[in-house]
């Protein structure tokens, strides 16, 4: 097995700098692609002056789906990991991933973070929709067979949130299989994805409904999913409202942000499958442009 790691940093010089020790402690074999932009922080002279980095991809577009596949791009290995910047894998991390490998096309495994009140660790994760099984993975966790990720063409550039998961229900389509490993675990400190982020409440919604629009098509079961997740969101937040937490105005703000973005995720959505009827369900994918990289150091 000949493994490459993609690791897709923005504005993080620190965090990427403890990934790629980790990296170089636990998996000294691995190939490592970095890919890196648009920062503003030195990261670009930071990995140039290590020698544990065996390619440094430059680009200008900063949606993280856009950076795995030109990393993907330029791997060389059969197996294809992506850790996310401010991870480090653990020592048990390479051979979870193996045995993983063995049995599955996909393999993922938990994130441990350490929060001010302790440490917590994700579990796994799966759905059932239109008789379909699927696992999802931690985009910043997660190491793919060569075939399965060719077949899907990497992950959907649309998205500039949940491509992970999008790409969980094409491999599930397609009849890849997903391993989930306990030992594959990466830890990840308080702060180190950049702090607390603020969740766009339209972007989530056009995500969550372009993806199913994509991949089921415009059926009840996922009007009635997207409008229950909606409801229940809504009434958590009118309970915010009536304890004072939060501002009626900013309700009804966040009301029409969600309204619009299931209109736009689904139009788009089934426009989208309308481009690619295949079970592949990407459009936007890999084979959709060669002009992510504006800049290549590879010493290979």
């Amino acid at each position: 097995m000949q493994l490459s790691v993609v690791v897709p940093t923005l504005d993080g010089r620190e965090q990427l700098a403890r990934t790629l020790d980790a990296l170089a402690e636990h998996v000294p074999d691995a190939e490592v692609v970095v890919v890196n932009g648009p920062s503003t922080d030195g990261t670009t002279g930071m990995v140039r002056d290590r020698d544990d980095v065996d390619v440094l991809v430059e680009v200008a577009d900063r949606t993280v789906a856009a950076a795995r596949n030109a990393g993907i791009d330029h791997a060389g290995g059969d197996v294809v990991a992506v850790v996310a910047q401010g991870m480090s894998v653990t020592a048990e991390w390479a051979d979870a991933l193996a045995a993983g490998l063995a049995e599955a096309d996909v393999v993922t495994g938990p994130v441990h973070e350490q929060l001010r009140a302790g440490m917590t660790t994700e579990t796994v994760e799966s759905d059932a929709l239109a008789g379909r099984d699927v696992t999802y993975f931690n985009g910043g966790n997660v190491a793919f067979d060569r075939e399965a990720l060719d077949a899907v063409d990497g992950f959907d550039e649309y998205l500039e949130i949940g491509s992970s998961r999008d790409c969980a229900h094409r491999l599930a389509a397609m009849a890849f299989d997903v391993s989930w490993q306990s030992g594959m675990g990466a830890a990840r400190e308080l702060g180190t994805d950049g702090g607390v982020r603020e969740v766009d409440e339209g972007w989530k919604y056009r995500s969550m409904a372009y993806r199913l629009g994509k991949n089921y098509g415009l059926r009840p079961r996922v009007f009635a999913r997207l409008l229950s997740r909606a409801g229940r969101d809504a009434l958590a937040s009118l309970r915010d409202v009536a304890r004072g937490d939060a501002d009626p105005s900013g309700w009804l703000g966040t009301g029409r942000d969600v309204l619009s973005g299931l209109a736009v995720g689904l139009k788009d959505g089934a426009w989208a499958r309308v481009l690619d009827r295949t079970d592949r369900r990407n459009p936007y994918g890999r084979s959709g442009r060669t002009d992510r990289a504006v800049a290549v150091y590879d010493r290979r």
